[in-house]
């Protein structure tokens, strides 16, 4: 089993309320092979909601406490987004997915690239806290952007 990102599979579950559909998922819908989850609404977040960046590091530096996830109103969320990566990972340890297929450049799904935490649409190199999170417990990650 696979686990994608929900906004990956068509559900309008991003922050501005609407969704990236990407085809190779959609072809792994039809044929019942993955599993949507939105660590976001995971983590008690509603559709649509402010962008988020993280700022002072990326998902690992979170994880560590070293970072913070902020809103572009300046609301701290960090403790949302880490919730809705523990709540993630344990719906892909339950599945036992051997995978999983998360959005570029979210604060939550990034797996290589997310902004840079100024909310100017410059990226960085980095892990979403979902992302960091899965990789820690030996998940194998993946991008839409790379190989599903």
């Amino acid at each position: 089993m696979i686990l994608v990102s929900s906004c990956l599979a068509g559900m309008e579950v991003r922050y501005d309320g609407g969704h990236c559909l990407d085809g190779k998922i959609a072809e792994l819908i039809k044929e019942n092979k993955v599993v949507a989850v939105c660590p976001e609404l995971l983590g008690g977040f509603s559709t649509p909601r402010l962008p988020a960046e993280i700022v002072g590091g990326d998902g690992d530096d979170v994880l560590d406490g070293a970072a913070r996830v902020v809103d572009k109103s300046g609301h701290d969320v960090t403790e949302q987004y880490i919730e809705g990566a523990r709540l993630a990972l344990k719906k892909a340890q339950e599945l036992g997915a051997s995978a999983v297929v998360l959005k570029e450049n979210s604060p939550s799904c990034g797996s290589s690239m997310i902004y840079n935490g100024e909310f100017n649409g410059t990226k960085k190199a980095g892990n979403g806290v979902t992302a960091a999170l899965f990789k820690r417990n030996g998940i194998r990650v993946l991008s839409e952007e790379g190989q599903i």
